[in-house]
This record gives structure tokens, C-alpha cells and sequence, in this order.
């Protein structure tokens, strides 16, 4: 069980865009004593306990106190077998960053800091309903970079209405400039039950043309590759040693455990995930009743998941590892992803080439198959 993610569901204030569980409640005991409880009850069904990497998500981490993101690596720390370089990542937002939470952090055992900047202009971290601004975005960057972390990275979005190329390349060299070692860069998109759904139903804000944003998309791949940072995901690039280590697990397909309201766990063949309310979330544990529901993934299923992940990656998809033969079932499709050189086979791997990553998700879905098809 290489990866525990723990997801801290409380926010400052929401963001237009995010569909993801959180609350902006102040009184956060109740729900982070029961993910104490839930670690030690789901520590007792894990294999040999081994844990490469602990990643707080959320919602936003960096609102906790620092003692107890230590009482939760500690906890960790007795309960599994962490391993001694293991990457143990911290979600931080610009308004929590100061020198002295840094070091306490670090001091508790953080070696990976995922700072959500978003952006450098203030009208646009306004609009995305932020807590942050330029200045303190550009500010913490700075103290991050000289904390002696073992590594960190930012958060950019791209594909805003109304941005421009020269919009998008402004604040691609703000974060080149300050020695960015790591950058996860998503398209915006418009998730149902946002803020910002309910603004584009209305009218009051229109979404770019998709040939806008596969334009910043092209950008973004330039100029990450100019500066030697490795599209080792669609969204995510790296300098060599710089690679999120617990992502890729979900990438791989690698079994991971979730902890807390709203999140998943994976164990090779089956999927759960805990109840998306803090409440009930907390009342069970406490209660010691059901909080979770789980499924156990068909063939198909696993496949597809197995497409759709590996295809984002630099590495491809291990074709030997497809239980069932997607390739075979869906040959023309195949065929004609390689005829117009979105894909190819490369040692046994299926890779997008630079053209097909902007239609990863559509090429996946033209493999995809069902369970009839075995």
C-alpha cells in the first residue's frame, strides 16, 4: 500500500470553480479526531502496512495548526511502515505561507509543498473567488523555495475566459523566473454545482473556444520543454527528480488508502470511498457504523481505468497488463488514432504523441471496452 491520502475538507472561503468536498466551518475537531480513528481502523485491513508517500489534500491543509499535521504523520508513522524517504506531501494555499509555518512544517516531517497559486493577477484570483493575492502568491514562492524542502511545486490555470496567449505567457514566465523545480497546470473546466456552472447557464461568463485553450495547452508544452521541465503527465511537469511520486502511484494503478470525508481508496481490484459529510462522516466513526460504500471493478472497468490514466502518462500504457484486448476489440479506432500519429506503440507501451495529449481523454474513450467484449 504505497500511498496514504489524507483529505482535510476545510477551506478559508470557496472557490468559483471547485466541485471538491470541503467546508468552511471553524470548528474542525470533530471531523479530524474521527480521521484519527479511521486511520487506526483502516490500518488493521492494509497487507504489510509499507507507506512510500502520505499526501494532506483537500480543502487546505495549511489551515490546520502544524501540530497537528505532526500528531497526523506521527500517527502514520506508528501505525505503517513509512518508509524513511518517503514523500509526504503538504497542499498550501499563499495566504498560510510564513517562514516560521515553513519550518514547522519541514520540522514535522512535510518534504513536498503544492502551493495553489492559480495565478499573479489579482482581478483573476478575485474572480476564482481566492483568498490569496499576487503579492502574496509571489511572496510565499520565495520562502518556500529557500525553506529547504526537498522539493515543491505550483498550481496554474490556464483556459479563463477572456485570456489571451500573451496573458498565459505572462504568467507562465512569473513562474519560470522564480525557479519553479515542479508545475501542475489544468485547463479550466466547468464543473456541475460550481459557482461557475451557474454563472455560464446565466450567461454571465463565457467559456473560451476549445481552440483557445488547445492553443495555451501548445503553449505551455513549449515552454516547459524550453526551460527542461518533463511532460511526465498531461497536466504535471518536472525537472528530473521532481516528479510527484504519490500521483504517479494513481496513475500506475498502484493501490493507495484514503482517509476522511470524501475520499477514495483503491486496492488493486476494488474502489471505496467515505461519505462526502463531515457530519455523518464523524458520527459514524465515533458510533462505529457504516461511512463508506465500496464497488468491485469488472475486467472492463479496470482496463478502461488502466487506458484513461496511463495515457496521460510520458510512459504510456503497458499493453501486456490490459486484462482484456482493447486494441484488438476497437482496431479501427486504433488503427486510425495511428494512422493520423496520435498514438503509437513503443516497446510494448501505447503513447499519445505530442498532437494526441490534446485529445487524451477522447482517445481513451475510443479504446474503452465492455464486459461483453472478453
Amino acid at each position: 500500500m504505497p500511498g496514504l491520502y489524507l483529505h482535510i475538507p476545510f477551506c478559508r472561503q470557496a472557490c468559483t470553480y471547485c466541485d471538491f468536498h470541503f467546508s468552511t466551518s471553524t470548528d474542525r475537531s470533530a471531523v479530524l479526531d474521527a480521521m484519527e480513528l479511521e486511520l487506526v481502523k483502516r490500518s488493521k485491513e492494509i497487507g504489510d502496512g509499507r507507506v512510500g508517500t502520505i499526501y494532506f489534500g483537500g480543502g487546505t491543509p495549511s489551515l490546520l495548526e502544524p501540530g497537528r499535521i505532526a500528531a497526523f504523520i506521527q500517527q502514520a508513522q506508528d501505525l505503517f511502515r513509512v518508509e524513511r524517504d518517503a514523500e509526504i506531501t503538504l497542499e498550501a494555499n499563499p495566504d498560510d505561507i510564513s517562514a516560521e509555518r515553513l519550518a514547522e512544517w519541514k520540522a514535522a516531517g512535510i518534504t513536498r509543498i503544492s502551493l495553489g497559486t492559480q495565478s499573479f493577477r489579482d482581478e483573476r484570483l478575485r474572480w476564482m473567488g481566492r483568498a490569496h493575492d499576487a503579492r502574496q502568491a509571489l511572496s510565499s514562492i520565495g520562502l518556500i523555495a529557500n525553506a529547504g524542502f526537498r522539493t515543491w511545486t505550483i498550481d496554474l490555470i490556464y483556459g479563463l475566459p477572456q485570456m489571451t496567449l500573451d496573458e498565459w505567457d505572462e504568467q507562465l514566465t512569473i513562474a519560470l523566473d522564480h525557479g519553479m523545480p515542479h508545475l501542475s497546470a489544468y485547463c479550466l473546466t466547468v464543473e456541475s454545482k460550481t459557482v461557475l456552472a451557474h454563472q455560464v447557464k446565466k450567461g454571465g461568463v463565457h467559456m473560451p473556444e476549445d481552440e483557445d485553450q488547445s492553443a495555451q495547452f501548445e503553449r505551455l508544452m513549449e515552454r516547459m520543454e524550453q526551460a527542461g521541465l518533463d511532460q511526465y503527465e498531461i497536466s504535471n511537469f518536472g525537472q528530473p527528480g521532481h516528479y510527484s511520486r504519490h500521483n504517479t502511484s494513481y496513475w500506475e494503478g498502484v493501490p493507495y488508502l484514503g482517509i476522511g470525508p470524501s475520499a477514495h481508496s483503491f486496492d488493486g481490484s476494488s474502489r471505496r470511498w467515505n461519505v462526502a459529510n463531515n457530519a455523518r462522516y464523524g458520527k459514524a466513526l465515533r458510533e462505529g457504523s457504516s461511512y463508506w460504500e465500496s464497488e468491485t471493478l469488472t475486467p472492463a472497468q479496470r482496463t478502461n481505468e488502466r487506458l484513461m490514466t496511463g495515457l496521460r502518462t510520458a510512459k504510456g500504457v503497458d499493453i501486456a497488463k490490459l486484462e482484456i484486448d482493447a486494441l484488438r476489440i476497437n482496431s479501427s479506432a486504433f488503427q486510425r488514432h495511428v494512422s493520423n500519429g496520435s498514438i503509437s506503440m513503443v516497446d510494448g507501451r501505447l503513447v499519445l504523441s505530442r498532437a494526441g495529449r490534446h485529445f487524451a481523454d477522447r482517445i481513451a474513450s475510443d479504446l474503452f471496452v465492455t464486459d461483453d467484449d472478453r
